[in-house]
């Protein structure tokens, strides 16, 4: 088959799909590249690139969690928390249950702000500390915090917040 016929007819499979279904798609290969090329996320782009297609859509406050090995590998993506649309309620106790689960030795932790405007606020900073805490107490490490909102998301670790 000519590289134009199959130019042609990828075109006509995308354009009957819907925008929303090549948006999960993207997800879906992002997270499958997360999880299976047994890469170590040693870069926060590809973190940042999944948790915006993950967690940029949502209309609520989604507090999720990336559970890592000891080679910063990914375990597994998992949302814990749902809110309203400027607060969610997140239970450091449920964390540490699911990263004993997950037998995980890091964590990535994430949420969304649904307004877009991604400045943590005290909350935000606060559980994160009280995040660091319980995690350090099962010798688990938080490696960054990332909001989401209308840009690339805000990393905690990248701003010295954490």
């Amino acid at each position: 088959m000519k590289s134009k016929d199959l130019r042609g007819k990828i075109m006509k499979l995308l354009s009957e799909l819907s925008e929303q279904e090549l948006i999960e798609e993207a997800k879906n290969i992002l997270y499958k590249r997360m999880l299976n090329e047994g890469k170590e996320l040693d870069s926060p782009k590809a973190v940042r690139d999944y948790l915006h297609l993950a967690l940029g859509e949502e209309e609520r406050e989604v507090f999720a969690v990336i559970f890592l090995n000891n080679r910063h590998q990914v375990i597994e993506f998992e949302k814990m928390f749902f809110g309203t649309i400027d607060s969610s309620a997140v239970y450091p106790r449920e964390i540490a249950k699911a990263a004993l689960k997950h037998n995980s030795a890091a964590l990535i932790i994430a949420h969304n702000h649904p307004s877009g405007d991604m400045t943590p606020s005290n909350a935000d900073k606060q559980i994160t500390t009280r995040i660091v805490d319980a995690m350090g107490l099962l010798d688990i490490r938080v490696l960054d915090h990332f909001i989401v909102g209308n840009d690339s998301p805000y990393s905690f670790a990248e701003h010295g917040l954490l």
